[in-house]
């Protein structure tokens, strides 16, 4: 699921850009997005802090505040990698956004075409991170690159992770951190759940879930600890129905809805 955020204090530009965000999205059959919506580059930023990062930002730049320009440069500051697209009725500005890795720089009014043209290339850019996404594991032979999207699962193995993927498995060196550290870049996907002290699952492998068994891809069945059952369940329906991954009640695939909200201060007073 693309994660969009949308900044601008003019509510009936964050409205707009909303619902073209909706009408794209609903064009693109496999793509699902949740957009969340702010009002100052202070409540995008105090989110973020809380709740995790985005896909992609929308900003504007003139805004009490943070304005776009800075509002970006903390998010890089804090090691935010997701795409900005500036939407702004100051030209003035385009040289300067750049420096903060700018994906595009939208003058206002947006022309829906355009608008449209540069999100399917933000959806391009997307996959091909998410395709060649891949953590380095250190091993007995050396390190060895393993892409995030083929493992299925890892766990502690006596003194080493041992990472079960598509491909076979791979075991790291001795470890000398906990396991929750060592397996920090996996947990930083969305798709990944922590089934305990020594366990995580990929919910991109997951097909369904049985009383307190995960049903794999593979064919599989990986017990899950009675403590985790209802919240894995939760995480895992939410993935697929909310994520775009495309399970339904019948288990067929599907367009997932997209997902709309208010975020920032009007949020929680809620």
């Amino acid at each position: 699921m693309l994660r969009i955020a949308v900044c601008d204090d003019e509510e009936r530009q964050r409205g707009h850009l909303a619902a073209l965000l909706a009408d794209w999205l609903a064009a693109r059959p496999g793509l699902c997005g949740r957009v969340e919506q702010f009002e100052s580059g202070a409540a995008l930023l105090k989110y973020r802090q809380e709740r995790g990062g985005f896909d992609l930002y929308l900003l504007d730049i003139v805004m009490p505040g943070p304005n776009g320009i800075e509002t970006a440069r903390q998010l890089r500051a804090a090691g935010d990698t997701g795409l900005v697209v500036y939407v702004s009725g100051y030209e003035e500005f385009a040289v300067e956004s750049y420096s903060v890795g700018a994906f595009f720089y939208l003058l206002k009014p947006v022309e829906r075409e355009k608008l449209f043209d540069v999100l399917d290339g933000v959806a391009r850019t997307l996959a091909e991170r998410q395709r060649g996404r891949a953590v380095v594991v250190q091993t007995a032979q050396g390190p060895r690159r393993v892409l995030v999207e083929r493992i299925r699962c890892a766990e502690r193995v006596d003194r080493c992770v041992r990472y079960y993927c598509t491909d076979g498995t791979v075991d790291s060196q001795s470890i000398r951190v906990t396991f929750r550290e060592a397996v920090a870049p996996l947990l930083a996907d969305r798709s990944f759940f922590l089934c305990g002290a020594s366990f995580v699952l990929n919910l991109r492998h997951v097909t369904g879930v049985q009383g307190r068994t995960a049903l794999m891809d593979d064919g599989h069945a990986v017990p899950l600890p009675r403590s985790v059952v209802k919240e894995f369940e939760r995480r895992w329906d939410e993935f697929w129905n909310k994520m775009g991954g495309g399970k339904t009640e019948n288990n067929d695939p599907a367009a997932a809805p997209v997902c709309m909200s208010e975020g920032g201060e009007n949020e929680r007073k809620r």
